[in-house]
């Protein structure tokens, strides 16, 4: 330890919770500690530096804290996040919730509150900031690199599609959990002879889906890069049904997948500050669909559904081994390049190997299941070639 602060290093998490940012937060504590930094915790994701006040004497414990080594050691064992996170994106604030002690200056539908997050991180005296979270977080990192501030990123989200690298926090779990689940379910399923239907995250990629089918999960998987046929979809639910000796099959779809023709399925009309409206029932659809058509290639007997939507799920517990260890790895590497002086960086995984590559890469283009590489459009199904010098998760490389 040190007894001379060397400069001050805040960490915020924005968008979903995933298992495994508790993790990158101790070890980027523990290591900046140890070296000499200050570090703090900025809370609720870019709410909180956008909440709080200069005013020494008003309480902004709910927007920013001290952290500590006893604190985050913790919490680094556990799954989601205690810095708690939100999907605020300062620079298109809606009126509503702008903070009240900047209404006077703040009235517009949607407010760029970019100087404010500025000068609020100048009044905590943060040199270097690092946001963990998905492309929607890491943009609003983008925007501060773009504005002169040091920023180096750390990329999570179950859906693994934050672009320049071949993992993010969180998938792992995620896809493990997926598995666990659906062995879970299929005892069901078999026992009542019945197509089992299991909604899994994924709005624009559909990785989620693809590994746990590719893994034996399930027979098919619908993906949000590819329009179905549930025509298609259900002659090979039933034939799958019929050659399986306890006589069920199962389907994975992405919240985001649609069917041929038709669009996105939507809970309500309602966005959040980056646009996205809140995904669900597609699950749904194709389960009343499935049972509808069935009997049309099932001899005219109709078969039941047995449909879960997985969700939160999948978010929730503790952190698998991939997502304790990677998350430390980027937590460590994303203090090896502050302490270089680098900045304007995301810590990746690329093909096997811990890097970093530009930060602007997360706004620069996006990652999506290469279908005519992975993805069987006929089969509706994940297909490969060869595993040889694919990285670990086979489909995730950009390359």
């Amino acid at each position: 330890m040190t007894s001379k602060i060397k400069g001050t290093i805040a960490i915020l998490t924005g968008g979903g919770d995933v298992p495994g940012l508790n993790p990158a937060i101790r070890a980027i504590t523990i290591r900046a500690s140890r070296e000499g930094y200050k570090v703090i915790g900025l809370r609720r994701g870019w709410a909180g530096i956008v909440e709080m006040t200069q005013n020494p004497k008003d309480d902004n414990s709910n927007n920013y804290i001290e952290l500590t080594q006893t604190l985050v050691n913790r919490a680094g064992r556990t799954g989601g996040t205690f810095l708690h996170s939100s999907r605020t994106r300062p620079s298109h604030l809606p009126k509503a919730s702008v903070p009240e002690h900047h209404q006077d200056s703040y009235q517009e539908e949607y407010n760029d509150m970019t100087k404010v997050v500025l000068s609020n991180l100048a009044y905590l005296g943060v040199d270097y900031l690092i946001p963990i979270g998905g492309d929607d977080t890491l943009s609003y990192g983008v925007r501060l690199y773009q504005e002169g501030f040091k920023v180096v990123a750390i990329p999570k989200t179950m859906d693994n599609d934050v672009p320049g690298t071949d993992y993010c926090i969180g998938f792992s779990t995620c896809i493990t959990r997926t598995i666990n689940m659906t062995n879970t379910l299929r005892t069901s399923a078999g026992s009542h002879e019945r197509f089992l239907v299991l909604e899994v995250f994924g709005r624009y990629a559909g990785f989620t889906a693809m590994l746990p089918t590719m893994a034996g999960a399930a027979n098919r998987c619908v993906i949000p890069e590819y329009q179905f046929d549930i025509d298609v979809l259900t002659e090979q639910m039933v034939q799958d049904r019929n050659e399986n000796p306890s006589n069920y099959s199962v389907v994975l779809v992405s919240e985001g997948a649609t069917f041929k023709g038709g669009e996105m399925v939507f809970k309500d009309g309602e966005k959040d500050q980056f646009g996205h409206a809140k995904l669900g029932g597609i699950g749904d659809l194709v389960s009343d669909r499935l049972k509808m058509l069935s009997p049309k290639y099932n001899n005219g007997k109709q078969v039941n559904v047995i449909n879960q939507k997985l969700g939160y799920l999948v978010r929730g517990g503790d952190p698998d081994a991939v997502d304790s260890i990677v998350p430390m790895a980027y937590g460590n590497l994303a203090l090896d390049l502050i302490l270089k002086g680098i900045h304007g960086r995301l810590v990746v995984l690329k093909n096997g190997r811990y890097d970093n590559v530009p930060i602007d890469v997360v706004v620069g283009k996006s990652k999506l299941v290469n279908i005519n590489k992975f993805y069987n459009t006929e089969r509706l199904r994940p297909f490969y070639n060869s595993f040889e010098m694919n990285p670990l998760f086979i489909m995730t490389s950009e390359g």
